[in-house]
């Protein structure tokens, strides 16, 4: 009998969803709870947990074929193994082949590592090739001794997943292989009627899945990298689909209960106005005047406030909060990052505490003495408006009177959570005693400066009215930004050399796919050392999403300030860094993320009175794609139109999040690339044949450990 058997057996027949992870050979109570950190509870859960991308690790590429940027299996004699010094010691070995040489670099290493690879030996590595100091480098690859015999490549593309701490890529793989074991029984429940979907996605689940996890070796890997595989497409319908369908419920639900309706105090806001050292735009007043008016209906606001890099919607911000305060309430404004919270806690401390307005910080790496004093304020409603990251909706956080909750970056939180916050104040004294009287929730202000094409919004946030600011304020800088091969590495550091002779401060922003905070951290590690070696009187620092909070506070006080002229990071600082003498940008692998994002980070520089430029440093070869979407954010410095070509253009990266941070908008479906599927999921979801059973265990399937809509 069969291991598939056999489980098939003492399962009975089980759905998928209901077999916990535990029932997998080699699961235990520790790993189950690693897994479920990762949102894996169930079997379904774990076969849906699908890949982010693919390696081909099917054939051998010759050395000689090596180009900068390419990821690839290579194998070779070890013809010397060298300790080098200078700023950083690493070990260089010098691998050979039949067509050429290569030198594989590893700055963390041991004497045991060196002997192992000692000269003569023939090993087999995957990595990325890289263009360093001797030429093609290997940077840290994944190295495995051949023996007498050759052991074979891998038969299928190899799946890269999204990680976390505690599990590997190859623990996952092995738990997904047992897990496939379980397809053959087919016991994945079908929900979507066939006669709903069109002919090129009627494709059986458990076959759509199986070639997801183990795509064959002459998959069509382009296809596969642009989510166009018909299995891709069959499953981004199904979950956009569930998103979908719960935010038309979401949507339901806000009607059913009733907000406080908040009179606007026009004294303190002709106080606040003749304070401001500039005037608001005519996009801000018509914005604000949206708001307002929603604020003085007894029905909970739910309003998208959209707005380019730069646009003012903090300001739009705090006059909306200044009409809950002004009618007796509280309200409270949440951040992602420590970074951006502390942004707008001196933004609103400089606008609100000069008109007797109090204002409270809440952080979750703020002392216990400090977090007491935060709390006792916001539960007395000394403080009026309470700034924070998601600690605001952790237990113990109670509010006196909140009736106004502003979200920024929304898609870097779960609707759940929004959802929490919202519940915190139904529950902070606004209901009334009287029976039968509505139950009152706080109005949702949610901001985005990743600007969202009509269509989308409307389907991605259908439980939200939406309000733009298509103005940006007077005197913002243009920003320069050219495209440059990786290859041209060294001019682009020349650059940055002289920016700082110059006495201005650069970003350099290190991009990766991996799902793995930790590789991202190694990687921006790794780049921060090598500038630091190579350029000359450069006070180089890193900040990156493992960093403690103190520690990237630190960091961005030191380069604020002016103590550091080089700052190396991840997409943590896509949001909520404005420092104006910074005036030159770097991204590398510019490819790998959405034009959105892209023009997010390149939002950190323009911000003071010179000149500023963005260095968009991509990989060849480029694909057609790729270069069109470079060149849309060359050609328009527009949030909006560079929404609409994204739009047009469907490359991968989302356009409500970004997978580099870890923080995944969709397991499968993206917003922007499957924009097309959207008419067909609002078709279906009006269905009648779409029973109610259906719709419920579709929900389930995809949201029901982890809402992932509106989410990064």
């Amino acid at each position: 009998m069969s291991q598939r058997q056999d489980q098939s057996q003492r399962q009975g027949q089980k759905p998928l969803a209901e077999i916990p992870v535990t029932a997998l050979k080699g699961v235990g109570a520790k790993l189950a709870e690693t897994l479920a950190k990762l949102h894996i509870s169930s079997l379904q859960d774990l076969l849906f947990h699908l890949p982010a991308r693919y390696q081909d690790r099917t054939r051998v590429v010759p050395l000689a074929g090596l180009r900068p940027g390419m990821d690839a299996v290579i194998e070779g004699e070890v013809r010397a193994a060298d300790v080098v010094l200078g700023r950083r010691r690493s070990l260089a070995v010098r691998l050979q082949d039949s067509s050429g040489s290569v030198t594989l670099r590893f700055f963390h290493f041991t004497a045991a590592q060196k002997n192992r690879l000692a000269p003569g030996t023939r090993i087999r590595c995957y990595g990325e090739a890289r263009r360093g100091s001797a030429g093609i480098e290997l940077y840290h690859p994944e190295t495995e001794i051949l023996g007498e015999e050759i052991s074979p490549t891998a038969d299928t593309l190899t799946p890269v997943y999204p990680l976390t701490e505690g599990l590997g890529q190859g623990r996952l793989r092995a738990l997904i292989g047992q897990g496939l074991d379980w397809l053959a029984g087919n016991n994945v429940t079908e929900l979507l009627p066939a006669e709903l979907l069109p002919r090129s996605l009627q494709i059986p689940l458990a076959g759509a899945l199986m070639y997801l996890h183990q795509p064959p070796a002459d998959a069509d890997l382009p296809q596969m990298a642009e989510g166009q595989h018909p299995s891709q497409q069959r499953l981004a319908l199904e979950e956009l689909l569930a998103h979908h369908l719960s935010l038309l419920e979401l949507r339901r639900s806000t009607s059913r209960v009733s907000a406080p309706a908040l009179t606007p105090n026009a004294a303190l806001e002709r106080d606040f106005l003749a304070r401001l050292p500039f005037a608001p735009t005519n996009a801000q007043k018509r914005v604000g005047k949206e708001i307002a008016d929603d604020l003085t209906r007894s029905v909970p606001m739910m309003r998208l406030l959209q707005g380019d890099v730069g646009s003012g919607k903090t300001l739009v911000a705090a006059r909306a909060a200044l009409q809950a305060i002004g009618a007796g309430y509280q309200c409270a404004v949440m951040a992602p990052t420590e970074i951006l919270a502390e942004q707008h806690r001196i933004n609103f401390c400089g606008w609100l505490e000069p008109l007797g307005i109090t204002v409270a910080w809440l952080t979750g790496s703020m002392k216990v003495s400090e977090r007491r004093a935060q709390l006792a304020a916001i539960a007395t409603g000394d403080a009026q408006l309470v700034v924070g990251t998601h600690a605001l909706f952790q237990d113990g956080v109670e509010f006196h009177r909140l009736a106004l909750v502003i979200i920024d970056e929304q898609h870097r939180f779960g609707v759940r959570q929004r959802l929490q916050l919202r519940e915190k104040g139904a529950a902070s004294g606004e209901n009334d005693s009287v029976e039968g009287a509505a139950r009152t929730q706080p109005h949702q202000l949610i901001m985005t400066a990743t600007p969202i094409p009509r269509t989308l919004a409307m389907s991605a946030f259908a439980d939200l009215d939406c309000s733009v600011i298509d103005e940006l304020p007077p005197g913002r800088q243009p920003i320069n930004t050219v495209a440059i091969s990786s290859e041209r590495r060294y001019e682009v550091m020349e650059r940055v050399q002289n920016a700082v002779r110059e006495g201005r401060q650069a970003y350099w922003v290190c991009t990766l796919i991996e799902e793995s905070e930790t590789l991202q951290a190694q990687a921006a590690e790794s780049t921060a050392e090598e500038l630091a070696d190579t350029l000359d009187g450069v006070r180089v620092a890193l900040v990156h999403g493992r960093m403690k909070p103190d520690a990237k506070e630190l960091v961005m006080k030191a380069f604020k300030a002016g103590d550091v002229d080089l700052l190396v990071a991840t997409t943590v600082i896509e949001v909520g860094v404005d420092v104006p003498n910074a005036s030159l940008m770097i991204i590398e692998n510019p490819e790998r993320l959405g034009l959105a994002q892209l023009h997010q980070l390149r939002g950190r520089v323009g911000r003071g009175s010179i000149a500023s430029h963005c260095v968009l440093m991509y990989t060849t070869p480029l694909s057609a794609n790729g270069r069109a979407r470079l060149q849309a954010l060359r050609s328009h410095a527009d949030g909006f139109a560079i929404a609409e070509e994204d739009l047009r253009l469907r490359g991968p990266g989302e356009i409500l999040g970004t997978r580099q941070t870890g923080e995944i908008q969709h397991r499968i479906a993206d917003l922007q690339r499957d924009a097309h599927l959207l008419p067909l999921v609002q078709k279906i979801a009006a269905d009648p044949r779409l029973d109610h059973r259906a719709r419920a265990a579709l929900v389930r399937r995809w949201l029901h450990n982890k809402p992932r809509f509106a989410e990064a």
